[in-house]
Order: C-alpha cells, then structure tokens, then sequence
C-alpha cells in the first residue's frame, strides 16, 4: 500500500513540475475551432503519469509483484511515451506516430504470447488471426483515447474508473498503481483544468488499459467481453461518432466537434457535469459487468444491454444537440 500512497504524492508533485516547464517553455494548448477550452491552457501533464507509471512498474518487478511477461509488455510502451512526448512539443507526423504505436502494440503481443479471444481454440492460424486482430484493436484504442480527451478531467477519471473495475474482478493489487498514477495527475486536471495530460498521457493510457484487457483474457481472469462493457463508454462514442460521419460522407480526417462529450459541452453544460454524467454511466456499466462475472455469466446479453444504455444515453445527446450533418 506504501508504495501506492508515494506514487500517488509523486504524481501529484511532478505534474506541478511538468506545469511549470510546461509555462516556461510555452508548451501550450491554445483554443482553436475543435477544442471545448477557451482558455490557454499548458499541455504534456501526461509525462508525470508516464514516469510515476513507468518507475512503479520497474519497482513492482524488482519485488516480484508483476508477472514478468506482463511486466513487458507494459514496458513495451516506452516507444509510444518517447514518441508522444516529443509530439507534444514537436507536432510530429502521422507516420511516425503511427509507426511507434506499431512497435509498442507489437511488442506488448510478443511478450503476451499474442492474444486468444476464444481460449478453447488452440489451432495456430485462428491464434494468428486474433492476434492480428488484436493489434489493430491496440492501434484503434491508443487513438479512441486520443480522441476522447477533450475536456478536463474526462480521459482520467475514465481511466481510474475501468481499472477500478478489472481490480475488482481480478484482485490483482499492482493495479493500484495506474489509479495512484493517474489520481495525482487528476488533482491538476480536475475542473477548471490547471494542466491538460497531452498525447503523452492519453496515448499511454489507451495502450495500458488494452494491454491489461488481453493480459486479463489470456490469464482467464476477465473475458474481453467484460472489459469492453468497462470501456465502452469511450470506445462506443469514438466508433459510432465516426460510423455517422462516414454515413454523412464527411472527410473522416477532418478534425471536429462531433463526439458525444462535445455536443453536451457546445450546448452548455459545464466540463464538471459531463464528468459527473460520465462518472454515472460509467458506474452502471461496471455493476453490469460485475452482475455478469459473479453471477449471470451471460456476456452476450451483458454486452447487448451495455451497448443498448449507450445507444439512450446517445439518443438523450442527440436531443439535446442534435448531429450535425456538415
């Protein structure tokens, strides 16, 4: 517990250190057309989350309180930091970003024995193709979570909460660590948000609750059908957003304001009561997947319901600020 409790006061303290560089040298995310911020606002608190993260893992493996092949695979997620941080300050391309969540994806499968969504199929190829499948779905979450993270506090608490969830279910007590990791960073970014967490952070933890999910799958402790309840919040928004944009025959590169969270923020509503709204909903999906592991066991109707709740909570959006069709 010790171990947690430092982790969270060192959080706390070096995404204070990371604003005062952040304000010094200029590394700011200024308001534009896309953004639910009108205020300047410094960026790449996120680092914080990544060294405190990153330290507590290699101190968990040195006391042998991580498995090793997840340890790794975690650790995989150096590249991916290196190259976010740097985009924070830089603006890097596409391709290079792109090429360091490849090699962060693929290295986090390579020490998770690749990733099977049905474990009583042991036949090579179908493992080779839920692996390639796996890897995608790694590359779409890091970026899901990218998108996600547009107002202050949203993508934190999002990631506290899915972790308190697998913690539950799994029991596994090095969990503790990513909700210390990000609750320090939280204590900044909390509404009005005094530092946003930058693609460093949220890139991050996209790749960490995903590499959790296939390790938690692959160890038969949560199936991937539970884990995508516990995310679902995010990854549902991220992926129907982009369905009716596609339907409207946008440019799908286009940057926008179309997301659930955003439509909420253009018709009013304060960043605390989306959060707060979130925060709900997310507690709802988290007593259906417990309700599920413990005692149903019917994931497919789990699921069925969770992405029904969704599709309301979407319909309840869409009255408030309806789609927007350009």
């Amino acid at each position: 517990m010790i171990v947690y409790i430092i982790s969270l006061i060192l959080s706390v303290a070096l995404t204070y250190l990371v604003r005062l560089l952040a304000l010094k040298k200029n590394i700011i995310d200024n308001p534009n057309e896309r953004s639910s911020h009108t205020i300047p606002t410094p960026r790449g608190g996120g680092l914080a989350i990544v060294i405190v993260w990153f330290l507590g893992l290699g101190y968990l493996f040195w006391k042998g309180q991580i498995e090793q092949n997840l340890f790794f695979a975690l650790l995989s997620g150096i590249v991916l930091a290196i190259v976010s941080a740097f985009d924070d300050v830089l603006d890097l391309t596409p391709k290079v970003r792109m090429l360091a969540q490849a090699i962060s994806a693929a290295g986090a499968l390579y020490f998770l024995g690749g990733f099977n969504l049905l474990p009583e199929i042991q036949n090579p190829f179908v493992l080779w193709i839920f692996t390639f499948g796996a890897f995608i779905g790694i590359i779409w979450f890091i970026n899901l979570y990218n998108f996600l993270d547009g107002i202050d506090a949203y993508a934190s608490q999002e990631a506290i909460l899915v972790t308190v969830g697998m913690l539950i279910i799994s029991g596994s007590s090095f969990l503790g660590l990513l909700i210390a990791a990000v609750a320090g960073f939280l204590v900044w970014n909390w509404p009005k948000a005094k530092i946003f967490m930058g693609d460093v952070g949220s890139t991050q933890l996209g790749f960490i609750l995903i590499v959790l999910g296939i390790y938690f799958h692959n160890s038969l402790e949560l199936n991937m059908v539970n884990w995508l309840i516990l995310t679902s919040l995010f990854w549902f928004d991220a992926t129907y957003t982009l369905f009716r944009r596609w339907k409207n025959k946008e440019q799908l590169s286009k940057a926008h304001r179309k997301h659930g969270y955003q439509r909420l923020t253009r018709a009013g509503w304060s960043h605390l009561k989306v959060d707060i709204y979130a925060i709900i909903i997310n507690l709802m999906l988290i007593g259906i997947v417990l309700l599920n592991h413990f005692y149903l066991q019917q994931d497919i109707m789990a699921l069925i319901v969770s992405i029904g709740l969704l599709f309301f909570v979407n319909w309840r959006v869409d009255k408030i600020f309806a789609f927007p069709k350009d």
